[in-house]
């Protein structure tokens, strides 16, 4: 048996409702005339942000911001629903086919940057520093720091960079 437990969290158990009633005498079904009122969301200013983590592919001189979520492959799209900032597409070339048409995310969520595999079919190696490679699960999200390495085919390889201070 094999113990795959570092994605498990244990919470505690759910509270138990004391005497639920069933109070349906109020209950009204039936079609609206028109939709429901929608409160505007409004974005959250960059201000809030301290500061923007970026990466670049190997040697590159070229770096991409993580001022909104990134998605890389040989054809990136956006997801169907789009929540916050429409995501930055990124082409990377893919002569042998390895990298998936959008193979990998990466997003900064505050002072975190976060990748993950868009459910590829050769996956995504992540090289922390001083850690051993890891490749990620179709899917799966990590949390990585400056440095970091990530390998997604066909030589491209991208790094993260340290976070530019805005000033």
């Amino acid at each position: 048996m094999v113990d795959d437990l570092d994605d498990t969290v244990i919470v505690p158990p759910r509270a138990e409702v004391i005497n639920p009633v069933a109070d349906l005498e109020d209950t009204v079904v039936g079609v609206r005339d028109r939709p429901a009122p929608v409160a505007p969301v409004s974005p959250s200013p960059p201000s809030l942000v301290p500061g923007c983590y970026s990466f670049r592919f190997g040697d590159r001189s070229e770096v991409v911001a993580l001022d909104r979520p990134v998605y890389l492959g040989r054809r990136p799209s956006p997801p169907r629903v789009i929540a916050g900032d429409a995501p930055r597409l990124v082409v990377v070339p893919s002569p042998l086919r390895e990298v998936s048409a959008t193979h990998l995310e990466i997003r900064q969520l505050g002072a975190s940057v976060i990748v993950t595999d868009l459910r590829s079919t050769n996956g995504s190696i992540v090289m922390l520093p001083g850690s051993v490679p890891r490749k990620l699960r179709q899917g799966e999200s990590v949390v990585v720091s400056p440095g970091t390495l990530v390998d997604i085919g066909d030589e491209n390889v991208l790094q993260i960079l340290p976070m530019q201070r805005p000033g």
